[in-house]
């Protein structure tokens, strides 16, 4: 697991001891909350990989930081940083993710319309689903739903299990996604509205003249006072 993350007074994120430094590991995705002037960015650390390069004196660590940083209303950034240190890498991707952030179409709390991306060898579907479903997710595609403001979706995770990738690809996946109202005013339609259907009328049954079921349905005759 990835050790928790601090926020100093000078704003700069800070690892505390015994980290994940010397080993590998494959850490699940770690909340933070990054307060602006204007609104509230949600900061989430996908996956933290370290690399070693041998040299003659020795060994010399490096660790890249996939970072996810969203306002949970429709605005979503990944990226990806490279440091000496864990703290420093997940700063940089935090400031790479926050640079590069995109706008997403939603329908209330779900996507509009079924969407399958792809990203190299990570392949995403994406469903909507109804409310009170919940994301059905793993934890790198839950990581860009929940940041981008997502509540109810159902996914599916094909191919490549590349943390990077699926990342990437469920990011594609969810710029591709657009509203009935923006397709229609790119083609210079106008949405009509429907009447919602009336509930069908009672048919009388029609019998033979003289039959009991006619004598039955036909109305009581009313006697003069």
């Amino acid at each position: 697991m990835v050790a928790e993350i601090t926020k100093t007074e000078a704003g700069q994120f800070r690892a505390p001891r015994g980290g994940p430094r010397g080993r590998r590991g494959r850490p699940g995705p770690e909340e933070s909350t990054l307060e602006g002037q204007q609104q509230e960015l949600t900061e989430k650390v996908v996956f933290i990989n370290r690399s070693a390069k041998v040299v003659k004196g020795g060994r010399r660590f490096n660790f890249s930081a996939l970072v996810v940083v969203g306002d949970r209303r429709g605005r979503v950034g990944v990226g990806l940083g490279k440091a000496g240190e864990v703290a420093d890498a997940i700063r940089k991707g935090g400031e790479i993710a926050r640079a590069q952030m995109v706008g997403v179409s939603l329908k209330d709390a779900t996507i509009p319309h079924e969407v399958f991306s792809h990203y190299c060898g990570a392949k995403v579907l994406l469903r909507p689903a109804s409310p009170g479903t919940g994301i059905i997710a793993g934890k790198t595609v839950r990581a860009v739903l929940e940041s981008a403001g997502v509540k109810d979706v159902l996914t599916k995770s094909l191919g490549s299990k590349n943390a990077a990738n699926v990342v990437k690809a469920t990011l594609q996946g969810l710029l591709s996604l657009r509203l009935r109202e923006t397709i229609y005013a790119g083609r210079g339609l106008e949405i009509k509205k429907v009447a919602p259907p009336k509930p069908p009328e009672a048919i009388p049954a029609i019998f033979p003249a003289g039959s009991p079921q006619a004598e039955a349905s036909a109305p009581a005759a009313v006697e003069p006072i």
